[in-house]
């Protein structure tokens, strides 16, 4: 009877980053007395209120997470920045982990967020770990990014084919009055263009407050992927930074391809980051001049 109760605590605590709830101890035949003295004897450690760890305390970043969404019971999942680390969203885990829940919860060391409008699309799991959608965990978070970290996670995610547009007109129809709608609406605009650096988000601000043409982003072009596309004028922008583009191999692969591009048709133009920043006005003439140049000899 104690083997067979030890086996299934292991095997259940196997598929749960190493922890196991009292509940699920109750479940497998286990007394509350042995559930004492396991705890008393150190073969069961206590984490939160009816949540042990099985023999030792998992290492691992997203065991502890895990432990927060069993403390607060069925149907809760992991949410808002906690969920954000999961999918990839956020580099690193904060404390305390944060959970959703539709009913009231309060659990010390864990901020419970309540929420009664959950729908099953809201509802994902990402590592075995329950956790909100995609695209509800970033509806969460919206209100506490700026808008630089904000198209970087949209992008981010996008590209990863983590976060899709579906999904996030899904979710920004569904909760109208969230504070994080009004935000994320511009990114169901079709003609918005998928960037895959902050470089390339800054590069399409900057075009739009200098009144060049709208570009398009990440375009597959002659065996390559170019990071600005101006298609009219066949004019291609590369957003370089002296951290990537500083070493000799990378300078030239670059002179080979834009002289590939250039016996195609297309006439590479290379801005700077810093450029772009410092002299911001210089830049954005300079490279109109170029594009009215462009459409002058087509």
């Amino acid at each position: 009877m104690v083997e067979r109760i030890e086996k299934a605590i292991a095997a259940v605590a196997g598929r749960q980053y190493g922890y196991i709830t009292r509940a699920q101890l109750l479940a497998l035949g286990m007394g509350e007395r042995a559930i004492e003295y396991r705890i008393r004897t150190g073969r069961l450690i206590p984490v939160h209120a009816g949540v042990y760890a099985v023999g030792h305390l998992p290492v691992t970043p997203i065991a502890p997470a895990f432990a927060a969404v069993l403390a607060c019971g069925k149907g809760a999942l992991l949410s808002h920045g906690s969920g954000g680390t999961l999918w990839g969203y956020n580099k690193h885990w904060d404390r305390p982990f944060e959970v959703t829940v539709q009913s009231r919860h309060r659990r010390p060391g864990i901020s419970v967020h309540r929420c009664r409008t959950l729908t099953e699309a809201d509802i994902d799991c990402q590592l075995g770990v329950p956790v909100t959608s995609p695209a509800r965990t970033l509806l969460d978070i919206t209100p506490r990014l700026t808008d630089t970290r904000l198209t970087r996670v949209v992008n981010d995610g996008r590209h990863a084919k983590i976060l899709h547009l579906e999904d996030l007109y899904d979710v920004l129809k569904r909760n109208p009055t969230h504070p994080g709608t009004k935000r994320l609406l511009p990114f169901l605009e079709t003609t918005r263009g998928l960037t895959r650096s902050q470089l390339e988000d800054e590069f399409v601000a900057f075009a739009k407050r200098y009144g060049l043409p709208t570009p398009q982003t990440n375009v597959p072009l002659n065996g390559h992927v170019v990071d600005v596309l101006f298609p009219e004028e066949r004019v291609i922008v590369e957003v370089d930074s002296w951290e990537f583009h500083r070493f000799k191999t990378n300078f030239e692969d670059d002179r080979k391809r834009d002289a590939n591009m250039l016996a195609a048709g297309y006439l590479t133009v290379r801005m700077t980051d810093e450029r772009m920043k410092l002299n911001p006005a210089t830049e954005a003439g300079q490279l109109n001049a170029v594009l009215e140049e462009r459409r002058r000899a087509a």
